[in-house]
C-alpha cells in the first residue's frame, strides 16, 4: 500500500506527528492515512483506527470495526483508549544479552516513564522561564489526565470514497450501506452527509484529544461548511483549510 499524497502534503507542511503519540484514525479504510501515522509516530506510538468496513489494516495498526455515529461505538473507542498501553507497542524481552545490553536495556524507561520524565524537565525549565506559564501547562495536563484526554491527534477520512482495485466479489466493500458516506455525486447530498460525520468526529476529539492536540477532518464543501468552521475557531487555537492538489480540480472535498 502506497502512502497517501495528501497524508504526506498535511504532515509536511504542518508537521502534526511525533514518536510516541496516540492517534485515532476514523474511517481508516483502506489503511494510507494510518500507514503515515504509524510510520511517523513509531517506535512508541499507538495507532487506533475506526472502520464500518471489514478491512484488514496496515502493521502496527489496531482496528475496531463498527458505525462511528453509534454512541456504543464510540464509547467502546473510549474504553479502548483509555488504557495508555492498549495498542501500543511493546519492547522486546531479549535473553543472553551481555552486560552492556543489559544496561542499556535498564535504562529504557516505557512510554508513560519516559512522557512523565519529559514533563518533569519540559516543567523545570518553564518555572525557571516563566513560572505563570509553567503553571498554566501544569494545569492543563491535570486537567487532561482528570477527563480522560489521552488521544494527540484525531483524523477523520469517514467522507472520503476510494476506488475498489481488488476483491470486486465482497460487497461490502462496495455495497453503499456499509460505506459510511460513499459519494453520490449529488452535491448537496454529500455535503449533508459529510457535515453529520464532521459533526461525530468533531464531538469525539472535543471530548479525548489532549490539550494542544490536532483534528484533521476531511468534508464537501456546501452552505454548512462555515458553521463547521466557526465550531471549529471556537475549540482550536488555529484552523487552516486545504484542498491538495491531488484532489481533482471538480471535487468539492477539503
Amino acid at each position: 500500500m502506497e502512502e497517501s499524497p495528501r497524508s504526506r502534503l498535511i504532515d509536511a507542511k504542518y508537521r502534526i506527528f511525533k514518536k510516541g503519540q496516540t492517534v485515532v484514525d476514523l474511517g481508516y479504510a483502506p489503511g494510507s492515512w494510518s500507514q503515515v501515522a504509524v510510520e511517523r509516530t513509531k517506535p512508541t506510538g499507538r495507532i487506533v483506527g475506526i472502520d464500518i468496513i471489514p478491512a484488514q489494516p496496515p502493521k502496527g495498526v489496531s482496528t475496531i470495526q463498527g458505525n462511528f455515529l453509534s454512541p456504543g461505538v464510540r464509547a467502546e473507542v473510549k474504553r479502548f483508549l483509555s488504557d495508555p498501553d492498549r495498542g501500543r507497542p511493546k519492547p522486546s524481552l531479549l535473553s543472553g544479552l551481555g552486560d552492556g545490553e543489559h544496561e542499556v536495556l535498564a535504562s529504557e524507561r516505557s512510554y508513560i516513564d519516559l512522557e512523565r520524565h519529559a514533563d518533569d524537565e519540559t516543567q523545570e525549565g518553564l518555572w525557571k522561564i516563566d513560572r505563570e506559564g509553567g503553571k498554566r501547562l501544569d494545569r492543563s495536563r491535570k486537567k487532561d489526565e482528570e477527563e480522560g484526554r489521552c488521544v494527540d491527534i484525531v483524523l477523520s477520512d469517514m467522507s472520503a470514497p476510494w476506488d475498489q482495485t481488488t476483491g470486486f466479489w465482497k460487497r461490502s466493500l462496495s455495497n453503499p450501506y456499509l460505506r459510511m458516506m460513499n459519494t453520490s455525486g449529488i452535491a448537496f447530498k454529500d455535503h449533508a452527509g459529510s457535515m453529520d460525520l464532521c459533526a461525530a468526529a468533531l464531538q469525539f476529539a472535543n471530548e479525548t484529544l489532549k490539550t494542544g492536540g490536532h483534528f484533521v477532518c476531511k468534508f464537501y464543501q456546501g452552505s454548512e461548511d462555515k458553521e463547521l468552521e466557526k465550531q471549529l475557531r471556537a475549540l482550536f487555537k488555529s484552523v487552516h483549510r486545504e484542498k491538495p492538489e491531488s484532489s481533482r480540480s471538480a471535487s468539492h472535498s477539503l
